[in-house]
């Protein structure tokens, strides 16, 4: 039996070593390593479990050669830090001043104050700075200059009342943090980056995991002949931009070799961009561009694309390294085109999608705009585009299409569809997913559940946004109008009411018992049984009696607002006794809403 070697090495280094290695350049961050991310609160628990004398993990580290840095350079065999970046970056940021740079791609330094009374750090705010039992920035103990003498008699100072050995023991321990031992876990020489990778990925099983999408990034970032670098910023910035367009600035201005590159200018228009109904992140991406330009679903493909493997022969080619970043840089252009992604959202929200979080799929957003993309690249009906879009994309919400192994779906639906063309495809899916059955049982057991992120309930409130319904006993105001203006929905049955009877969360949250209703109405109802509210709205507002609840004064115009909300005939009699039945029905009734909707787009 052969034995594999043992890939590391265990060993130690003080705080004040690994920090001398990292200033002079002996410690390099590879292109798979995070940008920094923590908070200061996570800074300031660091120096805590140091100082107390806490297990802080170790420090992985390679020597592996040919790697691209965070810099832009490659490495020739110095200590890269495979997993510690943060920690590193803290203990320099904290201790020694040095700026971090944030998520704005601003420096700044993340400082940590001290109490030698209470022995506590924490992050200085306005209430510290005036607390003169503080020293306000303990990087002041680890200048080279640093003048103890003097720290001490100021704060005796200020602190008349403290013991002076009792202070000089304290502070002396906290100067003892650069002594403090961290477990250094060094990687053996000439490992492959795949390996590297992966040893990285069992790390940080318990964290935040290194994705496939992650090293995909590295592999395009590594290729410089290829403009790599920049592909992977333009696909950083994006995903960035179209969440947070307030960062616009701050990229144009401190990313300069980003700013230089005819990148920026394509992607600018997303400072202005305001919509939350589609914010791809860096891996739905690469996700969309390799269904779309390479037909495929798996990141492990591409990797082995960017590296130029030939699968029919199993060997690697310079001539696809070429075709693939063609493809690549094509691909991520076409999704980042303003006309492309607008267009998009606005077929989405045609669809009624008029927020972002009424689509609880990102896999099935991801796809249809691969979908798009695709077809619109091969001169497909745009009027017919826009329907197959829209149908595709609640197909896929409905029935949990890319819900769990997505990458293979990708693959398969992409593919079939360019074999035998959308329509058919579209036809053939339809029938095996859309029976009677589903829309009679599956459906309606979807919407037997609780809470407001159930994805059937949510494509139930599309549909009334698209119909233009109005909101539960409203006149004027849509259910549209007030999803966009962070309304929120309330219990036909009220919660209190079913409460005090004895049903439980689970019970009275139901999404059948769910409508949106304009506040001034919910609040009139409160807690009253629905014989009680409805019943008035019925049998008195509707003949002549002040309106209480709403302006609906006719009874016609009653009937269709309880058609669009689909509420079942009958309420105005209705008490807990009836709540069952009416969750039953009205469950029904809204299955029967969703299947109309779905062949109208």
């Amino acid at each position: 039996m052969i034995q594999e070697k043992q890939k590391y090495e265990v060993g130690h280094k003080t705080v004040s070593q690994l920090l001398s290695n990292f200033q002079q350049g002996d410690i390099l961050i590879p292109e798979i390593q995070r940008p920094f991310v923590w908070k200061a609160s996570q800074v300031r628990d660091l120096i805590d479990s140091l100082y107390k004398g806490y297990p802080v993990g170790y420090i992985v580290t390679s020597r592996s050669s040919n790697v691209r840095l965070k810099n832009g350079q490659r490495s020739g065999g110095e200590t890269m830090i495979i997993d510690g970046q943060q920690r590193i970056t803290a203990l320099a940021t904290a201790l020694l001043g040095v700026p971090t740079t944030d998520a704005d791609y601003n420096k700044r330094v993340i400082s940590i104050a001290f109490s030698p009374k209470t022995k506590r750090f924490v992050v200085p705010d306005a209430s510290t700075l005036k607390d003169k039992t503080f020293i306000d920035d303990i990087s002041i103990f680890f200048r080279d200059d640093v003048r103890m003498g003097k720290i001490k008699r100021d704060y005796l100072a200020n602190n008349p009342d403290m013991d002076e050995d009792e202070l000089a023991d304290i502070l002396d321990s906290v100067v003892a943090l650069k002594g403090r031992e961290i477990g250094l876990l060094e990687l053996s020489k000439n490992l492959e980056m795949d390996i590297v990778t992966e040893i990285f990925r069992r790390i940080n099983q318990e964290g935040t995991q290194l994705k496939e999408a992650d090293f995909v990034m590295s592999k395009i970032a590594a290729n410089e002949i290829h403009s790599g670098n920049m592909l992977r910023k333009v696909i950083d910035h994006f995903s960035e931009l179209v969440a947070k367009p307030e960062r616009y600035e701050a990229i144009a201005t401190n990313d300069v070799e980003f700013a230089a590159s005819p990148y920026l200018s394509k992607i600018a228009w997303l400072k202005k961009e305001n919509d939350d109904i589609y914010d791809p992140s860096y891996e739905d991406i690469v996700r969309v561009v390799l269904t779309y330009k390479f037909m495929r679903g798996k990141m492990g493909q591409l990797v082995q694309l960017l590296d130029g493997r030939n699968f029919a022969t199993r060997t690697d080619e310079a001539a696809i390294i070429d075709a693939t970043y063609a493809k690549l840089t094509e691909g991520i252009c076409d999704f980042i085109n303003e006309s492309n992604f607008k267009k998009f959202v606005m077929v989405v929200s045609s669809a009624g999608f008029c927020k972002g979080r009424l689509i609880r799929s990102k896999g099935a957003m991801n796809f249809c705009y691969a979908l798009y993309l695709y077809l619109y690249k091969n001169g497909y009906n745009q009027a017919q585009l826009q329907s197959v879009i829209r149908r595709w994309l609640v197909m896929s919400l409905l029935t949990g299409r890319y819900s769990s192994g997505a990458e293979t779906r990708y693959e398969v639906d992409i593919n079939r569809i360019n074999e035998v063309g959308i329509d058919d495809y579209l036809a053939q899916t339809e029938q095996m997913e859309l029976s009677d059955i589903f829309w009679n049982e599956r459906l309606v057991n979807n919407l037997r559940t609780s809470g407001t992120t159930s994805t059937a309930f949510n494509v139930f409130l599309a549909a009334q946004c698209k119909a233009h319904a109005k909101g539960f006993l409203s006149t004027d105001i849509t259910v549209r109008n007030m999803i966009e203006e962070k309304g929120d929905v309330h219990h036909i049955f009220p919660k209190q009411y079913l409460k005090e009877r004895g049903f439980t969360q689970t019970m009275y949250n139901q999404v059948a018992n769910y409508a949106y209703v304009q506040t001034e109405i919910n609040q009139g109802i409160s807690d009253k049984a629905p014989n009680d509210y409805f019943g008035y709205i019925v049998n008195e507002q509707c003949n002549g009696q002040a309106t209480k609840y709403g302006g609906i004064n006719t009874l016609d115009v009653l009937k269709a607002n309880m058609t669009e909300n689909c509420i079942p005939e009958g309420l105005e009699t209705m008490t807990e006794a009836d709540y069952a039945d009416f969750c039953e029905k009205r469950r029904q009734l809204m299955s029967e809403a969703i299947k109309r909707y779905y062949y109208s787009l």
